[in-house]
């Protein structure tokens, strides 16, 4: 069982030993929420109830794979404005989603030889599949619902309503997402 009282000691010690290191405690502690979140089996409950969505996004993805777990992971620590514990995510599920393509296109060309170019490090090169195309997109579309970044800029310099850009933010969000999802759908 772990110690709430001993691990926030622990916390009060770090933050008064950083304390001119304020980004180095912010990127430790989001990236160590994200991985408590994990180890708890939050992420997997709500990868779970995000499954629908998934298959509806990726269809020739296995919901079950490690692609997908990462995906929902990437998803989630984006939609909580975790930015920065997202990434190791999405590098993640960018090399499952490439490995789950080379065993494809190897599968594809199982009996014939294509003759593809190798790349210097000798890897087969390869195309990025619709899966890893549409992951992109979506990334890039700004999936965030809580812009904690803005909202702490805003704090810090003096901003009467630092959270007054939620609203117009999760706007935003909802139209360059949706916008992602229906140009990935349609092309």
């Amino acid at each position: 069982m772990v110690c709430w009282s001993e691990m926030w000691m622990k916390l009060r010690r770090l933050l008064c030993h950083v304390r001119g290191k304020r980004s180095v405690f912010v990127f430790l502690w989001r990236t160590g929420m994200m991985k408590i979140a994990e180890a708890s089996g939050l992420v997997t409950g709500l990868a779970a109830k995000m499954r629908l969505l998934i298959r509806f996004l990726f269809p020739n993805l296995n919901t079950e794979s490690k692609a997908a777990h990462y995906i929902c992971l990437n998803f989630l620590s984006n939609v909580l404005g975790l930015s920065w514990a997202s990434t190791s995510s999405g590098l993640c599920a960018m090399k499952e989603l490439k490995e789950l393509q080379l065993k494809k296109e190897k599968a594809e060309r199982n009996a014939e030889d294509s003759g593809k170019k190798k790349d210097t490090a000798g890897n087969s090169s390869i195309v990025a599949s619709n899966e890893m195309c549409t992951f992109l997109i979506i990334n890039v579309s700004s999936l965030q619902l809580i812009p904690v970044n803005m909202i702490a800029y805003r704090a810090k310099y003096g901003s009467a309503d630092p959270t007054a850009i939620v609203g117009p933010a999760i706007l935003a969000t909802t139209v360059s997402t949706a916008v992602a999802v229906i140009f990935c759908k349609v092309i």
